[in-house]
C-alpha cells in the first residue's frame, strides 16, 4: 500500500475485524478470560479512539493503555527542578510545548513564565542552541524529555555545541527508555497482560531486537505497529494469532518504517553522548532500574544537573489525581475521580490530561467519559 487512504480502507478493516472476532472467541473459550493487550504508545491510544477501534473490537479483548507518553511519566519533582532552574539568575529555560502546561507542586512552566521567568517553547533542541548563540550572557538550558525517539536530536545538538565551543548551553535530561518500563509493568502483579502492540516511533530508532527480552523472559508477544487503523487492527490480529498458536515472538507489522536493527546512525549518536542512569523515577511506576538517560562524563560541561545544585526531591502527585494508576494500566481514565470535572485539558490536575499523547486527553477529546 502506498497512500494513506489505503490504510483506512473500511472494507479491509471489516475483514480484519471478522478475523479478530474469530480468533479472540477461540482464545477466550480456551483460556476462559478476556485477552488483555497493551498498546504502549500514546500515539496508538489516540489513533484507537480517533478511529473508534476500541468500540468495534469484541468484548473478549480489552485494550490497556500504557505509559508511552513521555510528558505523562515525568514526575512532579523533576518539573519542580525545571522551574527551580528557570528561577536562577541569567537563565533561559527552553522546552517543548507539551511540557509548558504540566503541573508541578505549585506552578506549571507556563505559570512560572507568567510570573516573569524566562521560559521559552522550542520545536527542537537546535532551537535552544540557537537561543544560546544569540544570548551569550545567559545560560540556556534545554529541558529534554522523550523516549528514544527524540534522544538522537538531543545527542546531535550536544555534539554540535561541543564542536562549536558553545559554553552557555546545557541540558536537563529527562529522557527515558522503553524496555525497562515494560519490564517494570510485567513485574507488577496487579497487571496481567497477554501481549503488546509495540511502539512504532521508538522502534524506528531502536529496532525490534531489544524487545526479545519480553518474549524470552516474560513469554509475551510483541507486535510493533504503525498508527493507521489497518496498522493497529492488523497488529492486534497478529498478537492474537501468536496467542492462539501459543507463540511468544517479536513481530514487525510496521516494516515499511521500522528496521529490525533500528537506525544505526541514531543509535550511534545516543551511545556516544548518553549512558543509562542507575535508577530514574517515572510517574506512576516509581524508580525504574536503568529507566532514564544521562550525559556521559565527557559531556558533563553541558549537564545542568552538574552546573546547578537542584532540590531533587520526590514529590507525591496531587491527592485527587490517579495518573499513576492510569499509566500503569490499572485504571481507565474515566475511572479517575476527577476526570472531566475538576481535571480537564483547560485545567489539568495530572499529566495524562495535558499531553497530546496522554490517555486522559484522548478519552476527553473523543468523548469517552465512561
Amino acid at each position: 500500500m502506498k497512500y494513506v487512504d489505503e490504510f483506512r480502507d473500511p472494507v479491509k478493516a471489516s475483514g480484519l475485524i471478522q478475523q479478530i472476532e474469530q480468533l479472540s472467541t477461540r482464545i477466550s473459550e480456551k483460556r476462559q478470560k478476556v485477552t488483555k493487550i497493551m498498546e504502549v504508545c500514546g500515539g496508538h491510544t489516540h489513533s484507537i479512539f480517533r478511529y473508534g477501534i476500541e468500540a468495534i473490537l469484541p468484548e473478549t479483548i480489552e485494550l490497556i493503555h500504557g505509559p508511552g507518553c513521555p510528558v505523562c511519566v515525568m514526575p512532579r519533582g523533576r518539573l519542580d527542578d525545571a522551574i527551580f532552574l528557570a528561577q536562577q539568575p541569567n537563565v533561559i529555560l527552553t522546552t517543548f510545548g507539551d511540557t509548558m502546561r504540566v503541573p508541578g507542586s505549585h506552578l506549571s512552566l507556563l505559570q512560572a513564565r507568567a510570573k516573569g521567568d524566562d521560559i521559552r517553547m522550542v520545536y527542537s533542541p537546535r532551537d535552544a542552541l540557537k537561543i544560546a548563540r544569540e544570548n551569550l550572557d545567559k545560560e540556556v538550558i534545554f529541558l529534554a524529555l522523550g523516549f528514544e525517539t527524540t534522544v538522537p536530536s538531543t545527542a546531535l545538538t550536544i555534539l554540535e555545541a561541543q564542536r562549536d565551543g558553545i559554553t552557555n548551553f546545557s541540558l536537563f535530561s529527562n529522557h527515558v527508555v522503553i524496555i525497562p518500563a515494560l519490564k517494570a509493568l510485567l513485574d507488577n502483579p496487579d497487571l496481567q497482560l497477554d501481549g503488546f502492540v509495540g511502539p512504532g516511533h521508538v522502534s524506528m530508532v531502536i529496532g525490534t531486537e531489544p524487545y526479545q527480552v519480553i518474549a524470552q523472559e516474560y513469554h509475551k508477544p510483541v507486535v510493533v505497529s504503525g498508527f493507521e487503523p489497518l496498522d493497529i487492527l492488523q497488529s492486534i490480529w497478529m498478537v492474537l494469532k501468536q496467542l492462539d498458536e501459543q507463540r511468544c515472538e517479536i513481530e514487525n507489522q510496521y516494516d515499511r518504517v521500522v528496521q529490525n536493527q533500528g537506525n544505526r546512525v541514531a543509535l550511534s549518536a545516543i551511545k556516544q553522548v548518553f549512558e543509562l542512569r542507575d535508577q530514574f523515577e517515572w510517574r506512576g511506576l516509581g524508580e525504574i532500574a536503568q529507566g532514564g538517560l544521562k550525559l556521559r562524563d565527557e559531556y558533563s560541561n553541558f549537564d545542568a544537573e552538574k552546573k546547578f545544585i537542584l532540590p531533587n526531591q520526590r514529590v507525591k502527585d496531587h491527592k485527587a489525581c490517579q495518573c499513576g494508576e492510569i499509566l500503569k494500566g490499572v485504571l481507565k481514565p474515566w475511572e479517575c475521580k476527577v476526570f472531566g470535572t475538576a481535571c480537564t485539558p483547560e485545567h489539568p490536575i495530572g499529566t495524562c490530561m495535558v499531553s497530546s499523547e496522554g490517555a486522559c486527553a484522548a478519552y476527553y477529546k473523543y468523548g469517552r467519559h465512561r
